[in-house]
């Protein structure tokens, strides 16, 4: 039985915590709050981990290191390079093997389908956060200071997730409402599943050969946002979806009123056109394949709309 730390205890972070407890591995989640989930072999902290000698501290005798906490998107720019940076050192610190939960924003916009292997060259600023901290741990990993490696995701798709689509698309389509979203709607696009992000950091962490390169979650589903939803509603019995891209008008509005919004223009590329990820490394090597699509569907619509209804007042302030 070893010891994983995982940071983070969002949607991802919670369903790796679980496949972990669930082999039998003993597993220490590391939030602000001190939550994450209540499981037999899971220890629960409160913690800033970008205290990084309270983190190495944490990680005593830890086996891998799992990151699954982001800052609020607004907050990229400033917030995650102190964050990644204090990880990196506490994992090289304490000898832990680190799994990067990461995203597609570093490629930048390329025509074809992404593969693993493709350079760093954003033109987003989010995109250059991202790929700086990859670069730094790949740096940091070549060096022998630390075995480093990503797991880079499409959208998320599952319940319990913070993005545009869960909490501004799901809900309207299940309760057969309008969806008014800051993106396009109809290029092919990949989605991941939770369940399926959290099987590839696991797999990842789980190898000796997987370290010093990145891994892609294969996809649940290349359907472009307006027929996932079509989907979503002929699953669930619902009206056929009513769904549109905001107008100019309506995204300033948005903007004004609402930081994460205002973040929303510069990554609207990846919904314009066509967003395909190649992980037949990760199923082949791994042996991780993508849950199926209908699965993932029955289990948004067994929570109902409600699930999906931000407590806050802006219905994506805290996406990240």
């Amino acid at each position: 039985m070893g010891l994983h730390v995982i940071t983070g205890a969002g949607a991802i972070g919670t369903a790796t915590a679980r496949l972990l407890a669930a082999s039998g591995e003993r597993v220490r989640v590391i939030t602000r709050s001190g939550g994450g989930p209540d499981l037999p072999l899971v220890e629960r902290v409160a913690a800033d981990i970008t205290d990084t000698g309270r983190l190495a501290e944490l990680l005593h005798g830890a086996r891998t290191l799992y990151n699954a906490a982001a800052p609020a998107y607004q907050d990229w720019r400033t917030a995650f390079p102190p964050l990644a940076a204090s990880l990196l050192a506490a994992a090289g610190r304490t000898g832990t093997d680190y799994v990067m939960l990461g995203n597609v924003y570093g490629y930048g916009p390329v025509e074809g389908p992404l593969t693993p292997d493709l350079p760093m060259r954003p033109d987003s600023d989010k995109g250059r956060v991202r790929a700086a901290m990859w670069e730094e741990a790949l740096a940091a990993h070549r060096a022998g200071r630390v075995r480093v490696a990503e797991v880079r995701a499409g959208d998320f798709l599952g319940v319990n997730v913070l993005g545009l689509f869960p909490l501004l698309a799901v809900p309207a389509v299940l309760a057969g409402e309008e969806a008014v979203l800051p993106v396009g709607l109809d290029a092919p696009h990949a989605w991941s599943y939770t369940e399926d992000v959290a099987r590839t950091l696991i797999a990842v962490g789980g190898r000796d050969d997987g370290w010093g390169r990145a891994w892609h979650v294969p996809s649940t589903s290349e359907l472009s946002p307006r027929e996932l939803m079509g989907r979503l509603a002929e699953a669930a019995g619902a009206p056929s979806p009513r769904l549109r891209t905001t107008t100019r008008e309506e995204l300033d509005a948005a903007a004004a009123a609402d930081p994460v919004m205002a973040e929303m223009p510069e990554m609207a590329y990846q919904y314009d056109g066509e967003l395909r990820l190649d992980a037949s490394d990760t199923e082949r090597l791994l042996g991780v394949r993508a849950t199926e699509l209908d699965h993932v569907l029955k289990e948004l619509i067994s929570t109902g709309p409600s699930a999906y209804r931000p407590t806050g007042p802006s219905p994506i302030s805290s996406c990240g």
